[in-house]
Order: C-alpha cells, then structure tokens, then sequence
C-alpha cells in the first residue's frame, strides 16, 4: 500500500482531486488530498496567511504526524510544487517520491522565486485575461493576491475539462497568492533535502497556462528521474484526464515505492 499525499494548485483546493482520490483508493492505496491555508475548507482567509510557509503550514503539520519509518507519495499540482519543495527540504526522508503533475518546480541553486520569476515574464498581462489581482502594501510583509476570472478559468485551465468541472471551479475557487515577495527573501531549497528525492514529471502537453515548452524547461533544470506525457491534458489533468492521471500515478507507486 502506498501513501499518496495530493498537494492543489493556486487559488483551488483538495476538492479538486475528486475524480483521482478513489481510483487510487480502490487499487488499495491511502489517500489524503490536503487544504493548504485559506484554500478549500481551511478556515484561513488568504489575507491572514502573510508567508509561503503559513501557507503550506498543513502539508507541513501533515508530514510531521507520520509515523517513524512511514514514507508518502506526494503529487503536486501547478504551484502546489512549490508546497511540494518545501515538504521534500524538511522531511527528505519521509518521502518516497515526489510528483509533479504540470506543476512549478523550482531548483537548488537559484532563489526559490526563480521560476515563478521566469514563469510571470513569460505571461503577459493580457495572458491573464480576467484575473483579478490586489496588492496589499504592508511595508514589512507586502502581498499581492489573485482571483482567477471565468474567462481564465474557462479558457486558460479549464478548456479541456468538462461544462461540470468548470461550473465546480466556478464555485469553490478562492483568493490566493503567489508569495512572490515572500519566496523572493527565502533561502533556496538544498540539493541535501529537496534534490536528494526521486523525482517525477508528468507533462500535459495541452496546458495553455504552464505550457509544454515552460515545462519542459524547468524538466532540465532539475534532477528529474522520470518524464511521463499526457495528451490533450489542459491545465487541470486531474479533471480532464483523470484516468491518465491515475494510470500514471499508479506506475510510479508501483516503481518508486
């Protein structure tokens, strides 16, 4: 039996893995799909989550609750690889592998920002069609937010997915951040903890936000074990591709654990 960890992106929560949870259930495995701070059902309001660590603050109290001698699958998804590199520096040897399903992935030897950097001077603004950003100009703790618009929901991360998923989306979806102030001021990950995990890629090669090319770039700037690709994947695989999602997962429990 595996234990897989599943980590949502941006402004979504643990709702979104709906369709993958008992797939993975069912082939015998434990799942838990978390809520990050002021994501999901978290209680938190985005405004009250001032660094990238509260943020990840219940993956992080996840991981310190296993057992002695447990390890966990993690699958991060979109910026949730960011979540995933801080629990991978803390806990190196409480996780088997890590995943990262189109998802951001930093690496050692820049600035944690780096990528988020590279990422938003690839995305021009009207890239972001009808997302809604506030910038909160607290002088010790500045904070810029976001709200994706239906329009970039529908035609930036959804466009593959279902009427229904989109609708869900639609009305779940909650204020959320970046952290690129916070990220920019933090110590980089370690080649020691974050570098020394087994790590894997899957590619959606239909991702209109992340694109293929931009995933493929951060693919050689890391350590990668393992690359897998899924046709016509948009943004949210787990919602549009979910059965490819769960193959690909259960092949990597199969070989990594």
């Amino acid at each position: 039996m595996v234990n897989f960890v599943l980590v949502h992106g941006s402004c979504h929560g643990a709702w979104c893995w709906y369709k993958v949870k008992p797939v993975l259930e069912s082939a015998g495995h434990r799942v838990t799909a978390i809520d990050l701070a002021a994501s999901g059902m978290n209680m938190a309001k985005i405004e009250e989550v001032h660094t990238f660590s509260d943020y990840t603050k219940p993956l992080i109290e996840l991981m310190e609750s296993l057992p002695p001698g447990e390890k966990v699958t993690l699958v991060g998804h979109s910026f949730g690889g960011y979540n995933l590199a801080l629990a991978m520096d803390k806990f190196p040897h409480k996780i088997s592998v890590a995943v990262f399903l189109t998802a951001h992935m930093p690496d050692w030897t820049h600035s944690p920002s780096y990528v988020l950097d590279e990422f938003i001077e690839r995305t021009p603004p009207e890239g972001w069609l009808d997302t809604h950003f506030s910038s909160d100009l607290d002088p010790v703790m500045p904070q810029t937010t976001m709200l994706f618009g239906p329009k970039f929901l529908a035609f930036k991360l959804y466009q593959l997915s279902s009427s229904k998923d989109l609708a869900l989306a639609e009305m779940l979806i909650r204020p959320g951040s970046l952290f690129k102030e916070d990220l920019s001021k933090c110590m980089s990950f370690s080649e020691e903890g974050y570098g020394s995990i087994n790590q894997v890629y899957i590619v959606c090669k239909k991702d209109l936000t992340i694109t293929e090319d931009f995933q493929h770039r951060m693919i050689e700037n890391n350590s990668v074990k393992e690359v897998m690709e899924i046709e016509d994947a948009d943004h949210m695989a787990m919602l549009s591709k979910p059965n490819e999602v769960c193959c690909c997962l259960l092949d990597i429990a199969n070989k990594y654990n």
